[in-house]
């Protein structure tokens, strides 16, 4: 069996077949290609593309990403960089903090933070804010809840062990409830948070599926257990100096394991499929007819356990696997710089659910434009894509272009209005 689905001979008929085939990037790719393909040719009732303004937009991401990485030293976009919010070095702290740790507990612990931070990283609205003591500053969006959810994680929000604050376990995340979360996220009348109650609900769910799996997450039910799951460290203080990992082995990784735990009832079968929508235009074989994958959060988590497999020791291969993230960012940027334009403007002033048509094809659509974004950003700063794989070209990068952009136009809200449970975007 292998993970990325590329020569699996799966009976897709059957709802187990169906399910394990949608949770692969080859899939999302895929399907993604279809419809702009489709779009291409004016098939969409949504969305006409416009591939004469992807040069402009590449320029625009390219000196951008110059601007944020003069040396072009990018970094991976992931949850880490928020936890830089505020040029604050707050993994500096936690190496302190873990320093008697050995290199398999320290990313352990990790692992656990990303992990349960990135689940809390969805659209936190344009009311709500975290002012940290510490630095004196106040932060919001994706940057506020990572900075947010870095302290409760610090202050043993998610442990039940109160000797041992620094780690995520089952029984920490199946005794969370509301008003916990919302004290560590100063979340009041005054200061709300989109999808509080939703938060609550995707970690409880992920601790009851931790404790359900101790061949995966240990007798504890850690998220870091996924270390010792793909990683065989050589006896208790080191790493094998040639241990390698595949990026979509992680993400196959998660999407087995965690399937459960979305709150979106997206099932073939018994089969939970998590963030994978209908559209009618989706061809596919068998049971996977009609249905688009994305499975943005976990591959928004992948790309944020990247870095702790790294600092541990760990060669990371396949990372241009993983896909471009279709959320509102990304999405954003290529209907703000006209790559994108919707049929009919009025449909911008609607509310829309994550399970629309439109929606969906919004997010397929921002999935296969960035594959081709990448490499005409690649050109324009001469660097080649061994040096600056996806990931990269994102936090350079398309994110930080889609942010500014919003910014300019409408005071940093989206360009969709989409209802969120605080789990997709």
């Amino acid at each position: 069996m292998t993970f990325d689905g590329t020569s699996l001979a799966l009976d897709t008929n059957r709802a187990e077949g169906a399910a394990t085939a949608l949770r692969t990037t080859t899939a999302v790719r895929a399907r993604a290609r279809q419809l702009l393909e489709r779009a291409r040719v004016g098939a969409s009732r949504w969305f006409v593309v416009h591939d004469d303004a992807l040069q402009a937009t590449a320029a625009d991401v390219a000196a951008l990403t110059r601007q944020r990485y003069p040396d072009l030293k990018i970094p991976f976009h992931s949850r880490w960089r928020h936890f830089e919010a505020g040029g604050v070095d707050r993994k500096a702290e936690l190496d302190a903090q873990l320093a008697p740790l050995d290199p398999p507990a320290r990313a352990r612990a990790m692992i656990d933070l990303a992990l349960v931070s990135v689940l809390l990283d969805a659209g936190a609205g344009p009311d709500w804010s975290y002012a940290e003591a510490a630095s004196g500053q106040r932060f919001a969006r994706s940057e506020g809840l990572g900075v947010a959810s870095w302290h409760a994680f610090l202050g043993g929000l998610f442990s039940s062990d109160a000797q041992h604050p620094l780690q995520v376990d089952a029984a920490g995340l199946r005794g969370l409830v509301p008003e916990r979360l919302a004290q560590a996220f100063q979340v009041s009348a005054s200061n709300p948070l989109v999808g509080l109650e939703g938060r609550v609900l995707l970690l409880r769910k992920l601790g009851e599926a931790l404790a359900a799996q101790p061949e995966v997450f240990g007798p504890q039910g850690r998220p870091g257990g996924l270390f010792d799951m793909l990683i065989a460290p050589l006896g208790p203080t080191g790493i094998a100096p040639t241990a390698t990992v595949a990026a979509h082995d992680i993400l196959s990784q998660l999407l087995m394991s965690l399937s459960g735990i979305w709150p979106a009832q997206n099932v073939i079968g018994t089969q939970p499929l998590g963030d994978c929508w209908r559209h009618e235009a989706v061809a596919g074989p068998g049971l996977t007819a009609g249905w688009m994958p994305f499975h943005k959060l976990s591959q928004w988590l992948t790309y944020s356990l990247l870095e702790p497999f790294q600092w541990a020791g760990v060669h990371v291969d396949g990372v241009d696997a993983l896909t471009g993230l279709p959320e509102y960012r990304n999405g954003g940027l290529l209907l703000d710089a006209g790559v994108l334009e919707l049929r009919d403007p009025a449909l911008a002033a609607r509310s829309w659910q994550p399970g629309d048509e439109l929606v969906v094809e919004w997010r397929a659509l921002t999935v296969a434009l960035l594959d081709e974004l990448a490499p005409i950003v690649r050109a324009q700063l001469g660097v080649p894509a061994a040096q600056m794989p996806l990931a990269c070209v994102l936090e350079g990068g398309t994110w930080a272009a889609g942010r500014v952009l919003a910014q300019r136009l409408r005071g940093g809200l989206p360009p969709l209005n989409i209802a969120s449970d605080g789990t997709v975007f």
